[in-house]
């Protein structure tokens, strides 16, 4: 419902709404610096010019306010899910922590996945993630102790890698699915599309190190970066 003190736009949208989905599309489309706020506006049927700095004051705080819309329903999801995931099935913990991103998908008219996408190339330094509220981060992190608990074969300074790069395919996955059904594209069911996915990241996941990596990882010299993780 759009707020009183608001004006709503001609779908009952409040103009933040709006614009926070038509930002989310838009990016999601041509990139983060492919897009202009003024486009924004205009696509959002704003009037004014200057509509998305009113309401956001800059492209970045827009950024961030697209994926705090999401990731509050998106966490509210998991925590029920958690609940009912025992803290040793590995598959079950993933599935909590994953699925609602994989429902996502699936809603038409959402960008969601693919503005993701686009944040990924905003690098680790500075990034939208490193302002989420606090309790947003403590979910991520809870995450990753719990997968972590159950990876105890596989060496520490990889552990978190490679929570997160599971977390990244799942992402990239669902996009291309969604890209995939936008051009009209045959797709795979979704009990399919969903089982398939999970049994590619548990197996990811769990599959011991090899003696290559592990030849790797000795001989480097830096300690391995770990990815922005995916709200």
């Amino acid at each position: 419902m759009a707020n009183a003190a608001e004006p709503a736009t001609p779908a009952g949208r409040s103009t933040k709404e709006a614009l926070i989905l038509t930002g989310e599309r838009l990016f999601a489309l041509h990139g983060i610096d492919g897009v202009s706020l003024r486009r924004i506006g205009t696509e959002a049927g704003m009037g004014m010019n200057t509509v998305v700095q009113y309401h956001f004051g800059s492209k970045d705080r827009l950024v961030e306010a697209i994926v705090q819309s999401r990731v509050e329903l998106l966490n509210s999801r998991r925590a029920l899910l958690d609940e009912r995931a025992p803290a040793d099935d590995l598959r079950a913990v993933v599935e909590a922590h994953l699925l609602p991103v994989i429902e996502l998908g699936e809603e038409p008219d959402c960008y969601y996945l693919m503005f993701l996408e686009q944040l990924q190339r905003y690098g680790v330094g500075e990034h939208p993630f490193d302002r989420l509220p606090a309790a947003t981060k403590s979910t991520q992190r809870r995450y990753v102790r719990r997968v972590g608990r159950l990876l105890t074969h596989v060496p520490t300074q990889l552990r978190e890698l490679r929570i997160n790069r599971a977390s990244a395919m799942c992402l990239h996955v669902c996009a291309d699915r969604q890209r995939a059904r936008s051009f009209g594209a045959v797709i795979e069911p979704y009990a399919l599309h969903v089982s398939q996915l999970l049994d590619g990241v548990e197996a990811f996941l769990a599959t011991p190190p090899s003696a290559e990596t592990l030849r790797a990882m000795r001989t480097s010299s830096k300690r391995p970066t770990a990815l922005v993780a995916l709200p």
